[in-house]
């Protein structure tokens, strides 16, 4: 394969099972002329297991601005460069915004070679909705700044995703509980693709319970997704509201609204305070 000159290309890598890359990443990494990695002793295990050979150069938090200058210079000399990450898809809470802004403000061609990224994996398979929802990246390191954080998020964003590390983990949750309240569902997913893969499913204090239960829980990456707030009374559908003056009609006002909520997918104490205001007119 060949590539075109002067592209910046955007590569997905695997985020723990190394099968989890495309024949086109492949074909890509060994055909540019560099690959910018955030960490280069790590992504060399990645193409030395697959035999690619093409030149590496660090591109991280901490030297990106500086670099891209230089490697916005490489690519309008008709270079071709690949940007992966340590793992998952560069940009997700991951260098490379400079480098990309850089590059699309110049006219140089960014191409995605989409792939891996822990954040769509875990919300694939958590069993939370999905048709709505907000990623925050990493949480704040200090207590207050991560409360202020969730804090200001506000109500009906759909499900929040955020990516934690195995040190703050716990405190996280507590913070968590504290914000959102005890009963509010959550889901933790670690070492997603990997051996030890899990989702623990529950509330902050059953997740905490279960990774207090062996220190090894504790460890490795973290994706943490917290369920969307209940609908409220005005969030209700007409047709929600109809079968329960439906049910009102035959049953009492606890057993319609949790009948209500059964089949809407609602939840019934907001059901039975409508039902309330309705029996008050």
């Amino acid at each position: 394969m060949t590539t075109q000159s002067g592209q910046l290309y955007i590569v997905a890598t695997p985020i723990g099972n190394l099968a989890d890359i495309s024949q086109r990443a492949l074909d890509i990494l060994s055909a540019v002329d560099w690959i910018a990695a955030e960490d280069t002793r790590h992504s060399s295990r990645l193409l030395q297991h697959y035999g690619i050979q093409s030149k590496l150069l660090a591109l991280h938090d901490h030297n990106e601005k500086q670099r891209a200058a230089s490697l916005l210079e490489k690519l309008q000399q008709g270079q071709s460069i690949a940007l992966i990450s340590d793992a998952g898809t560069p940009l997700i809470s991951d260098p490379g915004y400079s480098l990309v802004r850089h590059c699309q403000q110049a006219g140089v061609q960014v191409v995605p070679v989409p792939g891996a990224c822990a954040l769509i994996a875990a919300l694939s398979a958590a069993g939370l909705p999905t048709d709505q929802f907000l990623f925050i990246g990493f949480l704040a390191a200090k207590q207050q700044q991560r409360l202020s954080q969730l804090q200001a998020i506000p109500a009906g964003v759909g499900t929040l995703v955020c990516y934690e590390t195995a040190r703050r983990i716990q405190d996280t949750l507590l913070d968590v509980q504290q914000v959102f309240g005890s009963e509010r569902e959550l889901v933790l997913a670690k070492e997603l693709t990997k051996a030890f893969e899990h989702f623990a499913r529950g509330t902050a204090d059953d997740i905490l319970q279960w990774l207090q239960q062996d220190p090894k829980r504790c460890q490795g990456e973290m994706v943490l997704m917290i369920a969307p707030t209940a609908k409220t009374e005005s969030e209700i559908s007409e047709t929600a509201l109809h079968t329960l003056q439906l049910l009102m009609a035959e049953l009492p006002l606890k057993k319609a609204a949790a009948l209500t909520a059964e089949i809407h997918g609602l939840k019934k104490n907001a059901l039975y305070q409508h039902g309330l205001s309705l029996q008050q007119k």
